[in-house]
């Protein structure tokens, strides 16, 4: 190849990272403007982890899920956007949406595409000179192993927080005994549509651990079960005590789904088939014959239970940006500029700013984590908030700085919250269903996330 067929680093295309809501929604805004995207996606489908939670409902309508651009893209193959004021489940959002956009997009979609770094080409993260103007090195392990490299003009790391669970120790690391009992331990809302899931959990006795959208979720889906098969029991695993705003706002809430939901996870707690063990942080997991038992960090230990289902929310996973300059919050692990605006402790998701490239930038110029992973452990993402940050990175890509700068959303009055949502069909859910994006308990596209029953959970 002569040296004057080498494309300069503006005619490189701008490497995004996942092929769910978000992910697909930057491709669409890139074509949009004109720029090659190139999707690489670790799944064999669009929205591998959506179809992870395909059993639950969301608590957003599909007014609230889809994103225009890719919208504007769609139109011409005849696809129409479904009922909005319906809530899907997750294998709706990928079936109906997600799939038929990432076909539309061809070959600027890649399967089985494992990233597994990314740098500047010839630049280690401690280098400074001439960084800028090189552009990035995407190193992926396609699914026929062999390695490969792929430059980009910039990168838009849209992999969701999905792979990486939160774990039952209370201090955020595993805990004793934990690693060992994983065959005893899932990490997900359970589906009990599937006869495999639903036998290990008939009849047993569970721990959740968590106290969000997801744990709730589970609660009911459990004492469903309960009430078809004796012996079905939960015990409800809380870091603090029971206080009025445990199980969320209930008949005021806001999202009506969502307040619902709490309300199935009192009902059951009240109806006997969960209880409650307040104040207890996990420190160790111990065997007792074929059961667990899960130990606090004060020595108290509960009755054996047969599984546990651990549903403490969701991180990224930064492994792969090792050699990129990342500025992060030290707590969310969220772009510094961001972090408090989006910082649990004081922000629900309906009081989030709409925020776009300049909260989302970082000392590496060109690399934008955005969705679900640009608010670290924070879950309260918004499906919208995703497609809006994309749009503004997309511009300021594209040059049009002002666009970049432009507040283009406007959030509901409730916001888009999401969370692992009812298992009921809408008619028979109380308004109901679950929320946005991405994965559970932060599915969240904001963070949210069955069938008919009873197979919902």
């Amino acid at each position: 190849m002569s040296i004057n067929s080498v494309p300069t680093t503006d005619q490189l295309p701008v490497v995004v990272i996942g092929a769910g809501p978000v992910g697909l929604a930057a491709a669409a805004h890139l074509v949009e403007r004109g720029i090659e995207p190139l999707v690489l996606e670790a799944g064999p489908s669009a929205g591998t982890a959506v179809r992870d939670w395909a059993h639950v409902r969301l608590f957003s309508p599909w007014s609230e899920i889809t994103d225009p651009a890719a919208e504007k893209l769609l139109a011409p193959t005849g696809w129409t956007r479904p009922d909005g004021s319906a809530y899907p489940t997750g294998g709706d959002w990928a079936e109906r949406y997600l799939q038929p956009l990432a076909d539309v997009l061809g070959d600027k979609v890649r399967y089985g595409a494992t990233v597994a770094g990314v740098a500047r080409a010839g630049r280690d993260r401690i280098l400074d000179s001439g960084r800028d103007e090189q552009p990035f090195t995407v190193h992926i392990l396609p699914a026929d192993g062999r390695e490969e490299r792929i430059s980009a003009r910039a990168v838009i790391d849209a992999s969701g927080t999905w792979s990486t669970p939160g774990p039952m120790g209370a201090d955020g690391l595993p805990a004793l005994g934990e690693k060992s009992a994983t065959s005893r331990i899932s990490y997900r809302v359970p589906d009990l549509g599937d006869p495999a899931v639903r036998a290990r959990y008939a009849g047993k006795r569970t721990a959740v651990v968590g106290s969000g959208a997801s744990a709730f979720t589970a609660l009911a889906c459990l004492a469903d079960l309960a009430e078809d098969e004796p012996g079905t029991h939960a015990v409800w695993i809380l870091r603090r005590g029971i206080t009025g705003s445990t199980f969320g706002g209930g008949e005021a809430d806001q999202l009506p789904a969502r307040g619902a939901l709490g309300l199935r996870a009192k009902a059951a707690v009240e109806a006997g088939h969960a209880s409650a063990a307040t104040g207890f942080r996990t420190q160790a997991v111990e065997r007792d014959g074929d059961r667990l038992v899960l130990v606090d960090e004060d020595g108290r230990r509960l009755d054996p239970v047969d599984e546990v289902i651990v549903l403490t929310g969701l991180r990224p996973d930064l492994s792969f940006l090792s050699e990129i300059r990342l500025g992060l919050d030290d707590r969310l692990q969220a772009p510094t500029a961001l972090a408090p605006l989006i910082d649990p402790n004081v922000h629900s998701c309906g009081t989030v700013y709409p925020h776009g490239v300049n909260e989302l930038s970082h000392p590496e110029q060109g690399l934008y984590l955005v969705g679900m992973k640009s608010y670290g452990r924070a879950p309260t993402f918004l499906a919208m908030t995703g497609y809006e940050q994309v749009r503004s990175i997309t511009a300021a890509l594209a040059g049009d700085h002002e666009a970049a700068e432009r507040v283009e959303l406007t959030l509901p009055e409730t916001g888009v919250c999401g969370g692992a949502g009812l298992f009921e069909e809408p008619e028979n859910a109380e308004q109901g269903a679950g929320g946005c994006c991405s994965a559970p308990s932060t599915l969240q596209i904001g963070i949210d996330t069955s069938a008919t029953s009873p197979g919902g959970c």
